[in-house]
């Protein structure tokens, strides 16, 4: 090893990264390989958002922005969080990021101190616990189950607050389980930060992607709660815009006027270009946003159907674009499952464990592929597990 990592800091911790990337070195090695692990929308950035963006270079409008953002995007996403949920910010609230990866560091770096514990929806996105991992806080897991469909428990939370709690990081829809936290949950969960005096996190990337007459309930709209939430949410999974990098945080003004500095500090402003895109995307047409949404539903209800015939069972996902599947019915440990359905069939899935998941039951089956595809997915699952099934009898 080299003097450098001899001298790593302890704030930089590995999670998962090893399967991950052995997964993706063997599919490297293959062709015909079906990626439906990936939290990458298959559809092309709506034409109105690239043509935008050319527009953008054309005209010169690639220098740096302030840190926080372009002062019309911050008007528009504040008018769209509006419209959209209820919610009440000004532009002087907003803050643009590279993504919402960006948005998380900058609030922990802002809000979270060493010893801090932070409380994390679970299964769960690692990043949160890097971030937090990477300010000297402790992340604390609260699980959820496949009995409530993933939604959260409120009893599950508050068993958990001690003296060192700082905040609660709520994510619904959910990645990876696609669960949508009730608006009774929510409202209880609102109550519950009030009473042991906490903040909120609230993750809202995937707000917008809502099935079955689902109701997503945005918890700074309830009384009490704007004071003490930072709303993020962003334009990757609605726009089919992950590589453009474009996220926001939603937060007190007075918060907000703290983080200029730590945020030009990181990365002094998100692409210029990719803002102007932003802004395209927010204030034109959403008809393609629509068509895409109703797609994913399609995927949707023939995963649910095909899983359900090949007796694996799951939490019904209100949104978002993952089903959370149990295949322990299988009698396979999942990583050798995803790896063992990946080198023989070239179906690529990520068991739950990367997803801070210690159950060993579950992997999360993304359907960002075209139906065709996701079918021609399915049938090789059916196949796989079936040999497997009989190589164990």
């Amino acid at each position: 090893m080299s003097i450098v990592f001899d001298h790593m800091a302890p704030r930089i911790t590995e999670e998962d990264s090893s399967f991950r990337t052995r997964m993706l070195g063997i599919a490297a090695g293959m062709t015909n390989v079906i990626a439906m692990g990936r939290g990458d929308p298959d559809f092309h950035t709506p034409a109105h958002i690239t043509e935008a963006a050319k527009k953008a270079i054309d005209d010169n409008q690639h220098h740096y922005t302030g840190p926080t953002g372009l002062p019309q995007l911050r008007e528009a996403i504040a008018a769209d969080l509006k419209k959209e949920y209820g919610l009440d910010y000004t532009a002087a609230e907003i803050v643009v990021t590279a993504g919402v990866q960006e948005s998380i560091t900058l609030l922990m770096l802002g809000l979270v101190a060493p010893g801090d514990e932070v409380l994390l929806t679970s299964p769960r996105f690692t990043t949160y616990d890097t971030a937090v991992h990477m300010v000297g806080g402790v992340p604390i897991p609260v699980p959820t189950f496949e009995k409530d469909d993933f939604a959260l428990d409120v009893a599950e939370i508050e068993k958990r607050i001690t003296p060192k709690t700082k905040m609660f990081v709520l994510v619904s829809p959910n990645n990876p389980t696609g669960a949508v936290t009730p608006p009774e949950m929510i409202r209880r969960i609102a109550e519950l930060a009030v009473k042991h005096d906490i903040l909120i996190v609230s993750d809202e990337i995937y707000a917008k992607i809502i099935y079955d007459g689902n109701e997503h309930l945005s918890i700074a709209t309830l009384p009490g709660m704007k004071e003490r939430t930072i709303t993020l949410n962003g334009f990757s999974k609605t726009y089919a815009m992950t590589g453009w990098r474009v996220g926001y945080l939603a937060a007190p003004a007075d918060f907000v006027a703290k983080m200029i500095e730590p945020r030009h500090t990181l990365s002094i402003n998100t692409c210029t270009i990719s803002q102007f895109a932003a802004l395209a995307a927010v204030t034109g047409p959403q008809e393609p946003i629509e068509a895409m949404i109703a797609e994913y539903a399609e995927r949707r209800a023939y995963l649910m159907e095909a899983l359900t015939e090949m007796g694996l069972t799951y939490g019904h996902p209100g949104g978002a674009f993952y089903i959370y599947t149990n295949i322990s019915s299988t009698g396979m440990e999942i990583a050798d499952f995803c790896e063992k359905l990946l080198r023989e069939t070239g179906v690529m899935l990520f068991p739950g464990s990367m997803f801070g998941d210690e159950t060993g039951h579950y992997i999360r089956i993304s359907f960002l592929q075209p139906l065709p595809l996701i079918k021609d997915a399915i049938g090789r699952m059916k196949t796989f597990i079936a040999a497997h099934k009989d190589a164990a009898a």
